[in-house]
Order: C-alpha cells, then sequence, then structure tokens
C-alpha cells in the first residue's frame, strides 16, 4: 500500500508531467505523419493506395477522361511514392518519440533514480541529444517535402488538376505537415525543460541522501 503510494506519487512530479506532454505531442507528430503520407494535400488516390478522398468526389478521377484520366493517375502514383519515404521516416522517428518518455516514466513509477541518482544525469544527457537532434530533423522533414512539391511531377499534377477544376491539389505545406513541424519545435522546449528538471531532481536527491547520512 504505502510502497503504491509513493510511486504514484512520481506521477504527480514536474518531470513526470513534462514526460507526459512529450508523449502527447509525439503521438500527435505521429499523427500528422501519417496523414501527411495519406492525403497529401488533397490526395485523391487508387482504390489500391487507400486514398481518404477517393470518394469525396464520386471516384477517382470523376471529370477525366482517355488519356488525361491515365495521366492523373500515373502523377497520383509518383507523387505518393515520392512523399512515401519521407512520412515513413516521420512516423519512425515519432514512434521512437513516443516511446522514450513511456520509458522514463516506468523508470521514475520504479523508483530508479532514488536508488541510483546518477540516472538522472545520464536522462539530462539523453534529452540534450534528443533536443539537439530534432532540430535537423525537422529541417530535413521540412525541406524534404519541400523538395517533393517544388519537383515536376507535383507542378504537373497541380496544372492537370486545375484543369479540370478541381482545388486543394496545390504544390505546397498542407496544414498536418506544418503542425507536425510546430508539434516538433515544442518538443524540442519540452526536452530542453525534462533535462533541466532532472539536474534539479538531482541535486535536490543529492542534499536528500545527505542529510540521511548525517542522521
Amino acid at each position: 500500500g504505502s510502497l503504491e503510494r509513493r510511486r504514484c506519487l512520481y506521477l504527480r512530479t514536474g518531470r513526470a508531467c513534462c514526460q507526459m506532454v512529450e508523449v502527447l505531442l509525439a503521438a500527435l507528430i505521429l499523427v500528422c505523419s501519417s496523414v501527411s503520407c495519406g492525403s497529401a494535400g488533397g490526395y485523391t488516390g487508387l482504390p489500391a493506395l487507400g486514398g481518404i478522398y477517393y470518394y469525396q468526389y464520386g471516384g477517382a478521377y470523376s471529370g477525366f477522361s482517355g488519356a488525361d484520366g491515365e495521366r492523373a493517375q500515373q502523377l497520383d502514383q509518383r507523387f505518393y511514392l515520392l512523399k512515401l519515404p519521407i512520412a515513413r521516416a516521420a512516423m519512425a522517428v515519432a514512434g521512437c518519440l513516443l516511446l522514450f518518455p513511456c520509458v522514463l516514466i516506468l523508470v521514475g513509477v520504479l523508483r530508479v533514480p532514488w536508488h541510483f541518482p546518477a540516472w538522472l544525469l545520464i536522462e539530462c544527457t539523453l534529452y540534450i541529444v534528443i533536443a539537439v537532434g530534432t532540430v535537423p530533423a525537422l529541417y530535413y522533414f521540412l525541406h524534404s517535402l519541400l523538395s517533393v512539391y517544388n519537383s515536376s511531377v507535383c507542378k504537373e499534377r497541380e496544372q492537370l488538376y486545375q484543369s479540370k477544376g478541381y482545388q486543394g491539389f496545390w504544390c505546397s505545406l498542407h496544414g498536418a505537415e506544418i503542425a507536425a513541424g510546430l508539434l516538433g519545435c515544442l518538443a524540442v522546449m519540452a526536452y530542453l525543460l525534462s533535462a533541466g528538471l532532472a539536474v534539479r531532481d538531482y541535486r535536490t536527491l543529492h542534499e536528500q541522501k545527505q542529510k540521511l547520512l548525517q542522521l
């Protein structure tokens, strides 16, 4: 009973609250990355690719006929394949960022830092490394997406759909991709805050242990 209460007390600490925010941010980044892969800013999609806009327009490529329909299908496939590696990499990174704070919450609940205070310094180092590494990862994510949108495939696709009166196929970042970038920036700030809290808790724990030894 008392042991379980002490373990649950960790969930009320500032470090645990910050870690739960990190879990939420990573989950949102994962969702936004999957949307980027699935919708691609107005992507009609093929039935085989599972495009979520397939039924919105009353069937894929309605309004197209003959060579235009085949060309639209080819451009959609090529555009989807250009974005797929970027989205998969973003989802993989987001999955790792989701797992990391979950492990740290479990470590805190099990009171590992109390028995091994140096763990807090290790945790601080990991947070700093992840925060620093997230910055170039965000740059690569947005730069790669902009490269796809600036490609000839996207430009031709945009012109073809506009010629048939379709809207929403612009070659620019859409909401989910912008949201993923902003959430990544928030995650960096959360990691740096967690690093500072880990150092603070290490000092507090060290002082408490010194007092216990004196007693």
